[in-house]
Parts: C-alpha cells; sequence; structure tokens
C-alpha cells in the first residue's frame, strides 16, 4: 500500500494543499484563502483547511478519510510555542492523519530552499521574518510579531519609509531626494502633499502605499543617497537576522545554507542582493547562499517525507513535479459549495 501525506502551507493571502505519495508523485493540489490565524482565528484556520483537504481528495480522486500517513502543516500566525501548540491540538483533533505536524511557515520555505541539514532562512515580503535549524534539532526563530518585537523592513515597511522621505525631502525637513518627484508621478499628483491629502482623504486608499516598495528600488538604482540609505537599511536587517540565528546556533563559522525567501528578496534586486551575498559571506565566510525558487509548500511536503523517512529517493520526483503543477483554485460560493476555479 502507497504511503500517502498531506502538506499545508497557509500564508497570509493563500494556503495551498498538497496530497502525494512515497514516490514523490503529486496526487492533488489545490489553493485557496488565507488560513493563518492571525487573519481568521483559530476555528476560522481549522474551517478553512478542512475544506482544502476535502478538496485535495477529490482532486487527488480519493475519498476523504483515505488513511494517510501524516500531515504537515505549516502556517503564517505560528509564531510563538503556545501558537504552535493550540494549532497541533486543533488540527490532530481532525484526525486527517496518523501524524500531525505543524510549525510556522518558514520552516517549510527553508525545506522548500535547502536540503541542508544546517541552514537558516530570511524571509523578506510583505514583512520579515527568520528561522534556523541545525543537523541536531535545535531550532532559532524569533517572536516576529511586528514592530512591538522591533522587527523592521519587508515591502510594507520600505513602502511607508519611502512615502515619508519623499514628503520630508519636498517640504525641506530631510534631504532632498528623487523619490519626491517619483512617488507623486506614481500616483499621477502634481506633489508628494497632493499625494498626502489624498490619502487623509480617503481619496487614495491607504493600501495603496504599498505599490511604493518598487518605487523605491527604482529610484534607489540611480543613485539616489535618500533611497540608498533604505535600501541599505533593509541589507542590515536582512544580515542581523541571519547572523543572530545562525550564531544561536553555532553555525557562523561552519557549512550552512542561508535560504533567502519573500517577493523583495525573490526579486533580486542588485543593490539588496549583491550587499546581502557580500554581507552574509563576511560574517560566515562558509556559507552557501540561494534564493528559494520552489512554493513552500514543496518544502511542507517535504518535511512530511523526511518525517516519514522517504524524503531521500522521493525529492527529485517532488521537486520535478511540483515545477510542472499549477494548483486548482478552489473558493466557496455564496451558498457553501466549494467552486474549482481554475488549475
Amino acid at each position: 500500500m502507497r504511503a500517502l501525506y498531506l502538506a499545508i502551507d497557509g500564508g497570509n493571502s493563500k494556503t495551498d494543499v498538497l496530497l502525494g505519495d512515497e514516490s514523490g508523485q503529486i496526487l492533488g493540489f489545490v489553493r485557496g484563502d488565507t488560513s493563518s490565524p492571525h487573519n481568521v482565528g483559530l476555528p476560522g484556520t481549522v474551517e478553512v483547511l478542512g475544506r482544502l483537504v476535502r478538496a485535495v481528495h477529490e482532486d487527488a480522486g480519493l475519498p476523504f478519510g483515505a488513511p494517510l500517513e501524516a500531515v504537515a502543516v505549516y502556517l503564517a500566525g505560528a509564531d510563538l510555542p503556545i501558537e504552535v501548540t493550540r494549532l497541533h491540538q486543533a488540527i490532530e483533533a481532525e484526525s486527517w492523519a496518523r501524524r500531525t505536524i505543524v510549525d510556522n511557515d518558514c520552516f517549510a520555505l527553508l525545506r522548500a530552499g535547502t536540503s541542508m541539514p544546517d541552514a537558516v532562512t530570511v524571509v523578506c515580503g510583505a514583512g520579515t521574518n527568520c528561522v534556523g535549524r541545525a543537523a541536531d534539532g535545535r531550532t532559532a526563530r524569533f517572536l516576529a510579531l511586528g514592530p512591538i518585537a522591533g522587527d523592521w523592513g519587508g515591502g510594507h515597511d520600505l513602502a511607508d519609509h519611502a512615502l515619508r522621505e519623499a514628503a520630508r525631502g519636498e517640504d525641506g525637513r530631510g534631504r532632498p531626494t528623487a523619490l519626491s518627484r517619483a512617488v507623486a508621478h506614481h500616483f499621477g499628483l502634481p506633489t508628494v502633499e497632493e499625494v498626502s491629502i489624498a490619502l487623509h482623504f480617503g481619496d487614495l486608499p491607504m493600501e495603496r502605499i504599498h505599490e511604493l516598495a518598487p518605487v523605491l528600488f527604482e529610484v534607489a538604482a540611480t543613485g539616489d543617497e535618500v533611497a540608498s540609505a533604505l535600501i541599505a537599511r533593509q541589507s542590515e536587517e536582512i544580515l542581523a537576522q541571519h547572523r543572530v540565528a545562525a550564531g544561536r546556533l553555532g553555525l557562523l563559522d561552519r557549512p550552512h545554507a542561508l535560504v533567502l525567501g519573500g517577493g523583495v528578496l525573490r526579486a533580486r534586486h542588485p543593490q539588496l542582493h549583491n550587499q546581502v551575498v557580500a554581507g552574509a559571506r563576511a560574517q560566515a565566510p562558509l556559507v552557501e547562499i540561494t534564493v528559494v525558487e520552489s512554493p513552500p509548500v514543496a518544502g511542507a511536503a517535504l518535511l512530511a517525507l523526511d518525517a516519514l523517512g522517504l524524503a531521500t529517493a522521493a525529492e527529485p520526483v517532488l521537486r520535478a513535479e511540483i515545477k510542472a503543477r499549477r494548483p486548482v483554485t478552489i473558493r466557496v460560493s455564496p451558498d457553501g459549495r466549494l467552486d474549482a476555479i481554475t488549475d
């Protein structure tokens, strides 16, 4: 009988659920909305995951309740030990598989990026986070609770600071910067002052501020000192996370992987990427740096196979399959039915 497993990666914007077997083959693959408990609460997380678990069985052509060896669930919002414990208890109670594994989604991204047993990942997307693991099972992690936990950076922070510097550069409180002209132009207004007023009155939704992260990188690439200083600060934060996590695990003077993930780092903006690579090699000369290409759900699947002792043979097959296969997108219709939108 085949050994079957479920792998789940739940982020702040989407959730991927994969059903696979011990050979690395993907039998079912679906995508739904966020399942982060920070967004939908713990009961909402279980509800979202439950719908998608049923949907992936249907996609795989298997009856719901078919015997599964493991379910590996990696979620955004599983930051503190108590949060992981509560999620584990709630998901285990659903009895989707004989074995239940739950942790933060950064560990799935880390495994998606490397098979090295000693590794650290820094994620820089909308926000930032970092986790590390050692071959002996020890892990390193941060609270990752935003500014209240000392966090800085990511696309949203960079965009906020770009707007702030643009406004200050325009009105004279800060250094002159090409950000002022670029921000006003991006929103189709004559000045940053008018951008600020439009945001204040709601003529521009506050969410549109997040569009300024790419603008910041474009301006920095021209040599603008103010924009470049923000990129340098982001680089310093990424390097600090790597340094602390690797240091806690005793990896700074040993071979280990540094996996870079999240939209900001995956974009490989030369100014940021080059600073991070040079800085990481300076503080950890034996580090191997990669930018993750596989989706995090591939890491969740590999961690499930690791737990079952099956990853060695299955990993090449799984990585090839995940490149070739797109998930079926699942939406809940107003009458509660699950609709497959696309594949």
